[in-house]
C-alpha cells in the first residue's frame, strides 16, 4: 500500500507569517495536532504541532517570538509513492506523531500516527466479524505448512496471519479466520502437537 493512498490530501496550512495565535486557533478550529507551514506556492517551509505551538505562546506575548522561530524547518517528511512501511518506520523511530508528505518540494498530504493505525486494523481485519486461533509453531517452514494444512481441511478460511518473535525459536502465529467454530481445529492442532495458546469463534 502507497502512502498516498492512505495520506490526508491537500491539508490544511498556514504561511510563517501568521501569528502564533493565529496557528492555534486554526488547529483548534479544524480538531488538527500536526500544521504543515507552507510558502505562497504550496512548498514547504516547516511543520508545527500544538505542542509546539503552546511552549511558544506565553514567550511570544512578551517578546518578537514568531512561528517561523517555532516551526520545525527541516522536518522528516515522505515521498507520497513510498510504502506505508516506511511512514510507520520513521513515526517510530523518531517518537513523531505526524509528518508532510512532499513530492519535489511541495508539500501533498500529511500522514499521522492514527492513519497507520487505521491501516493496521484494516489490513488485520479487525473491525470484521472473525475468528482466531493463535499457535506455537516451530521455526522450520514444514510445521507451518502442516498447521496451514490442518486448519484448511477443517474447514478454516483463513483472512490473515500474524506472529511475533520472528528470530525466536518457537513462534506464535495469529491465525485471523472467517467466523467459525475453533474447537475442532484446536484439538486436531493439539493432536499434531501443536500448542494452540487461544481459540477465539
Amino acid at each position: 500500500m502507497k502512502i498516498k493512498s492512505l495520506m490526508i490530501p491537500d491539508p490544511i496550512t498556514i504561511t510563517e507569517r501568521a501569528s502564533i495565535q493565529e496557528a492555534i486557533h486554526t488547529m483548534k478550529t479544524n480538531s488538527i495536532r500536526h500544521l504543515p507551514v507552507v510558502s505562497e506556492g504550496g512548498l514547504l517551509k516547516g511543520f508545527v504541532t500544538m505542542a509546539d505551538l503552546k511552549i511558544g505562546l506565553m514567550p511570544s506575548m512578551v517578546s518578537d517570538l514568531s512561528l517561523a522561530d517555532l516551526m520545525v524547518k527541516d522536518p522528516i517528511i515522505v515521498d507520497p509513492d513510498s510504502d506505508i512501511e516506511i511512514a510507520a518506520q520513521l513515526i517510530y523511530k523518531y517518537k513523531i506523531g505526524g509528518m508532510p508528505v512532499v513530492k519535489m518540494g511541495k508539500l501533498v498530504g500529511i500522514i499521522t500516527e492514527t492513519d497507520m493505525l487505521r491501516a493496521f486494523i484494516d489490513m488485520m481485519g479487525m473491525l470484521h466479524a472473525s475468528s482466531r486461533i493463535d499457535v506455537v509453531i516451530g521455526a522450520d517452514a514444514g510445521a507451518f505448512k502442516k498447521a496451514l494444512h490442518i486448519i484448511h481441511d477443517l474447514g478454516g478460511d483463513i483472512m490473515n496471519i500474524g506472529l511475533t518473535a520472528p528470530k525466536a525459536k518457537q513462534r506464535t502465529y495469529f491465525f485471523r479466520l472467517a467466523p467459525c467454530k475453533t474447537d475442532k481445529i484446536k484439538h486436531a492442532l493439539e493432536k499434531e502437537g501443536f500448542k494452540v495458546v487461544a481459540a477465539m469463534d
